[in-house]
């Protein structure tokens, strides 16, 4: 299996570990067929995330979604976070092999988890935000892990 040089570069020197005190949402998503479980922590401000931080227990892959996704937030308004989405992801580590796609897909649940968390804590509605769920293996008809 092949990972391109970013995936290495964002797995063996993630940005954003870590949690933020005082998160303003903070979302936990799991994909349960390969025990990949990823948190990530949003400071928001005025509609736009100043911050956001990762804690992922999983494979090579999962950990280096995690830090491209919280790379690629911060800084964003809510708007333009809700556009993260897998694919956005996967081309900014330029790809990911077939059986780890899941992976990208576990970082773009785990962000709109979090800014679900802080819709909710803040009652206001986020325009074409769904309901994460917790378990990404429960909607997604991923490739089985090798």
């Amino acid at each position: 299996m092949m990972y391109s040089e970013k995936v290495m570069d964002h797995f063996m020197n993630p940005r954003n570990v870590g949690e933020i005190e005082d998160a303003s949402g903070v979302g936990t998503v799991g994909n349960a067929k390969c025990g990949d479980i990823m948190k990530i922590f949003l400071k928001i401000e005025d509609g736009v995330v100043l911050d956001a931080k990762f804690k992922t227990f999983g494979c090579g892959a999962a950990v280096a979604t995690s830090s491209m996704a919280t790379e690629l937030i911060k800084g964003k308004t809510i708007q333009e976070a809700l556009e993260i989405t897998n694919k956005a992801v996967m081309e900014a580590l330029d790809g990911l092999p077939p059986v780890k796609v899941h992976c990208s897909c576990l970082a773009e649940e785990a962000l709109h988890a979090a800014l679900w968390d802080y819709a909710e804590k803040n009652g206001i509605v986020i325009e074409g935000l769904e309901k994460p769920v917790n378990d990404i293996s429960e909607h997604e008809n991923l490739p089985e892990e090798e």
